[in-house]
């Protein structure tokens, strides 16, 4: 089977787990600390800017998943808000890990809650053909994100 919207999004938020983990075992305001910070920042921007446009978009006309699409957009303005929370923090201050922490729960409700719940009922108002041209119309636009990032 070709390659899905849904396949081409759960590898994305593989590396946005492995990122989030990595960065709430660093400490104090270090190189490690800080890359990893902008690498995540950076992923998250691409994969939230290219999911509204292959997926929510498209869900937007639908019944079914209407109310799901406007739910995980909002999410995506709440993680922004919690990525400048934490830019707004000193690193190495005594708010930053519990607010990194806080972003990491936040982070992985939100990518569970669209495997779990949102594929399945999206899934099932896309066609086989919708499924594969969004996965490579996504997987373009996130390779152009991150070169441009």
């Amino acid at each position: 089977m070709s390659d899905t919207i849904f396949s081409e999004i759960r590898a994305d938020h593989k590396v946005q787990r492995e990122l989030i983990a990595q960065l709430v075992e660093t400490t104090g305001d270090s190189q490690q600390r800080r890359e990893i910070f902008e690498a995540l920042t950076s992923e998250l921007t691409s994969h939230a800017g290219a999911e509204e446009r292959f997926l929510y978009r498209p869900l937007m006309t639908h019944d079914k998943t209407q109310e799901h699409a406007r739910h995980s957009v909002a999410e995506h303005h709440e993680l922004d808000e919690m990525i400048e929370q934490l830019r707004d923090y000193e690193m190495g201050g005594p708010a930053w890990l519990p607010a990194a922490k806080e972003l990491q729960d936040r982070l992985g409700h939100h990518l569970d809650e669209e495997e779990v719940e949102i594929f399945p009922v999206a899934g099932k108002v896309l066609s086989e053909e919708e499924k594969a041209a969004l996965a490579s119309e996504y997987r373009a636009d996130m390779d152009r994100r991150r070169t441009e990032g």
